[in-house]
């Protein structure tokens, strides 16, 4: 932490004579580490002064010493929290918009139902945030849908684009498979069911030369938005299910097929064709992105795993919503509460679910730091 703040005053000497893109980077992810310390010092340093007023032969000075000492120690807390917040890096989509893709699993119609569910949970938790949201994809068995009011939809693919800066930090601890048990509406003997729905949070990835963008480039290999048009096979074809004459008989919809990884991605929501293919491109891309990102936390992964910690992605279950008990059981954070109806609502206790799941990731990355630094030392690399 010490050379943190020797860099920070670094930086800063070296931006007052000579402004520099990567300099000035650099010293925004330091400043906050550099307040946090302090915040620390100062917390500390206080509560050093209580201890020795403590032992004061002045009667009032302690008394007034004994009613500082827990709002002083609360702050400690605090600041200690920060502090840890504040050397964790930031992940690189965090400040993206992002794509909430749902798909049903395990379960059949039930699945679909959830999965439909789901969706309706996530778009009241963002309009009760002033998150914005577009349907940007919505399939149900019955073909092509341009709504999710229904209760009763049988969602086969649903992709909900919240078009907010950090939307990705916010949204990205709801990756994973939720499961649901409850009495489906055509169980007849009322037998409990159980089946599941797939979250896939990925980043948004947003126009070419926008400010969320930043110093990335679709034109550059080494970016994580990089598809090289080469390696895309392009097909158009006629929208399948219900839609109206124009869909049926037009070749609007779009399917991009990314040939090196087999990633298929097929847009036909909208009657026009450019609007699909500039659709596809953009779910094309953000998958390619998270693909690559994951690709490169690989090895911290499993160093993670060393530590008791794992990947939490698409394939692993980490939530349970138990229609008859009301409750809702996170199996990242170990969190669970009894207030089922107000997190399908996306309410207040969603928000409580989420933010422990957020304190586990951080926690997480914290050990995965550590892990990496104690690999790297291990192998004598520089760290």
């Amino acid at each position: 932490m010490a050379d943190n703040c020797d860099e920070h005053a670094d930086l800063t000497s070296r931006l007052a004579s000579d402004f520099d893109a990567s300099a000035a980077k650099k010293l925004g992810q330091l400043a906050r580490t550099s307040s946090a310390l302090k915040e620390y010092e100062q917390a500390q340093s206080a509560f050093g002064e209580l201890q020795s007023l403590l032992s004061s032969s002045d009667e009032e000075l302690r008394q007034l010493a004994e009613d500082d000492v827990e709002p002083s120690r609360e702050r400690i807390e605090i600041a200690v929290k920060d502090l840890k917040a504040s050397l964790i890096p930031d992940h690189p989509f965090a400040h993206l918009p992002c794509l909430i893709e749902i798909r049903p699993g395990a379960g059949g119609d039930e699945a679909a139902i959830f999965a439909g569910d789901l969706l309706r949970m996530y778009q009241a938790y963002c309009a009760r945030n002033d998150l914005r949201t577009t349907l940007m994809k919505y399939e149900t068995a019955d073909g092509i849908g341009t709504s999710s009011s229904s209760t009763t939809a049988h969602v086969q693919e649903a992709v909900l684009e919240v078009d907010s800066p950090g939307a990705y930090g916010v949204l990205r601890c709801e990756a994973g498979v939720h499961r649901v048990q409850r009495v489906p509406a055509t169980e007849s003997k009322g037998r409990t069911h159980t089946s599941a729905a797939s979250v896939l949070v990925l980043p948004s990835i947003p126009a070419e030369g926008s400010q969320e963008m930043g110093e990335s480039s679709f034109d550059d290999p080494n970016s994580d938005y990089y598809v090289r048009p080469a390696d895309v096979k392009t097909d158009f074809m006629r929208a399948q299910g219900a839609g109206g004459q124009h869909v049926n008989t037009t070749d609007s919809a779009c399917r991009l097929t990314h040939i090196p990884t087999g990633m298929v991605v097929a847009i036909q929501d909208s009657r026009s064709q450019p609007k699909n293919r500039e659709k596809a491109w953009s779910l094309l891309r953000a998958r390619i992105a998270q693909m690559r990102r994951e690709e490169r936390e690989a090895e911290i992964v499993s160093l993670r795993r060393g530590a008791g910690a794992g990947k939490v992605g698409r394939e692993n279950k980490v939530r349970t919503y138990n229609w008859s008990q009301q409750r809702v059981s996170d199996h990242r954070s170990g969190f669970d509460l009894r207030n089922l109806d107000d997190v399908m609502e996306g309410g207040e206790a969603l928000d409580r679910v989420m933010d422990s799941v957020r304190t586990w990731m951080s926690e997480q990355e914290v050990l995965g730091l550590v892990a990496e630094d104690e690999e790297k030392s291990r192998s004598g690399k520089p760290s």
